[in-house]
C-alpha cells in the first residue's frame, strides 16, 4: 500500500478506494495490504503471496474449524494457506493430548513448540512452491496411520468435479489423507468454489463439511448441501 501512495502520489483512502473498484470489476484480488493480479486455478503460487488473498476470510475460516477440534484427538492438516489459519487458531485453544500430522513446513513450525501437540511431520520430495512434502514416502507413510479429522485445502472445489489442485503429486497425497480420516473438512475461502483446477483430489461424497465465507452465491451453498455436506459459513 505505502508503494501505491508515493508512487502515484495519492493518499492511503484514495488508493484503498481505488484498488476496491478494481477488485469488485474483477481486475484483480485484494490482498492483505495491497492487491494482486486474479490468481489462475490451474497455476500454483508461492504460499508467501497465497497467504496475503482474502486474508481475514481464511482467518475467520480457521476459527470455525479450530472449534471442531477436541482435546485427545488426531488429525491431519493440509499444506497451504487456510489450514495455517486453522493451526494458529488451534494453538490458541491450548487442546490437551492432541496428535497432529502434516506435510506443510509452516504448520510444523506454528505448532511445533506446544508440549501438548505431538507432532507428526510426513517426509517426501518437498515442493519449494508451497513448503510441503509431497510422494510415494509421502503416501506411505499415511498409509500407517489412522485420523479423526483431516482438514483439507484446496485451490478448487465444485459440485461435479470435486476437490482440486494444481499438483498431481499433491492430490494424490489429500486422496490418501482422505483415505486415512473418519471426518473431512474442506477449508476454502468463497474465490475456491465453483472453480475447478488440474487434479481432482477425491469426489464432492468424500468430504462432510465445507467451511467458508459468505461471499458464496447462495445458489452454490444450496447445490453443495443437495450433495449432503454440512455447510458453515463465516
Amino acid at each position: 500500500m505505502n508503494g501505491l501512495v508515493q508512487h502515484f502520489a495519492v493518499s492511503a483512502v484514495t488508493a484503498r478506494a481505488d484498488l476496491d473498484i478494481l477488485a469488485k470489476s474483477g481486475a484483480l484480488l485484494r490482498s492483505h495490504g495491497g492487491a494482486v493480479s486474479r490468481t489462475d486455478p490451474v497455476q500454483d503460487y508461492p504460499v508467501g503471496l497465497k497467504e496475503t488473498i482474502h486474508h481475514a476470510q481464511k482467518v475467520r475460516i480457521g476459527q470455525a474449524a479450530a472449534k471442531l477440534v477436541n482435546s485427545n484427538q488426531t488429525i491431519i492438516i493440509d499444506s497451504g494457506t487456510t489450514t495455517a489459519q486453522v493451526a494458529r487458531q488451534i494453538k490458541l485453544r491450548k487442546l490437551k493430548n492432541l496428535t497432529v500430522v502434516t506435510n506443510a513446513l509452516n504448520i510444523a513450525n506454528e505448532l511445533a513448540d506446544l508440549a501438548d501437540v505431538s507432532l507428526i511431520m510426513i517426509g517426501g520430495i518437498l515442493r519449494q512452491v508451497s513448503k510441503s512434502f509431497v510422494g510415494p514416502q509421502a503416501e506411505r507413510m499415511l498409509g500407517e496411520l489412522h485420523a479423526d479429522h483431516c482438514f483439507l485445502a484446496v485451490d478448487g472445489l465444485d459440485v461435479e468435479a470435486g476437490p482440486t489442485t494444481p499438483d498431481i503429486f499433491e492430490a494424490q497425497l489429500n486422496h490418501r489423507m482422505i483415505e486415512v480420516s473418519a471426518e473431512v473438512t474442506v477449508v476454502a475461502d468463497a474465490s475456491k468454489i465453483g472453480r475447478r483446477s488440474l487434479s481432482t483430489i477425491g469426489s464432492i461424497s468424500s468430504i462432510q463439511r465445507l467451511i467458508t465465507d459468505d461471499a458464496i452465491s447462495p445458489e452454490m451453498a444450496r447445490a453443495f448441501r443437495e450433495k449432503g455436506l454440512e455447510l458453515i459459513i463465516v
